[in-house]
């Protein structure tokens, strides 16, 4: 699963939405409210992408192949005692928009339960971030000619993956 910076405003919007057509939540200022689960997300991706390219670096020090990325990530993420795994960002995503929610002065009164709560957050999430899984599928469908885990494969899927984003407006 990924976020997309793109999709930031839409799921924001959603979330607010759907919490408030339950009476979840009252909101004082909607939009500095949505603005606030914005720049949870957004800092989650500044520091996701400061963890890929530390990982990067270290794959091109140590000679290692791309195919250790995610291990590396892993390694950089633990490094730095961030709480989101870069494999699950779920738990971590869910946990901040609730906590922001309970802090912002945008949000007037929550009437709902912290499970209820979790439950749509995670379903608005899910929902936008999955996208990437068909995107994945379908990359792979078109290079499947080349060997996984060599440069010319890394190449070729990114240059993919960014035609298929650009036609679903999913570039960032």
């Amino acid at each position: 699963m990924r976020l997309y910076g793109s999709k930031i405003p839409i799921i924001a919007e959603e979330i607010l939405r759907i919490l408030e057509q339950q009476g979840a939540i009252e909101l004082g200022d909607r939009a500095e409210a949505q603005a606030d689960i914005e720049a949870v997300l957004k800092e989650y991706l500044r520091v996701e992408r400061e963890i890929t390219e530390e990982a990067k670096d270290r794959l091109a020090r140590r000679g290692l192949g791309y195919e250790h990325l995610r291990k590396m990530k892993t390694e950089v993420a633990r490094e730095r005692r961030t709480d989101f795994k870069p494999d699950d960002p779920m738990p971590y995503l869910v946990g901040q928009i609730l906590e922001m929610l309970f802090h912002s002065v945008h949000v007037e009164e929550i009437f709902a339960e912290d499970r209820d709560l979790r439950i749509v957050v995670t379903k608005v999430l899910r929902k936008h971030m999955q996208a990437d899984e068909g995107m994945d599928r379908e990359v792979r469908a078109k290079i499947k000619n080349l060997q996984e885990g060599t440069a010319t494969f890394e190449i070729e899927y990114q240059r993919v993956l960014d035609q298929i984003k650009r036609k679903r407006g999913l570039a960032e």
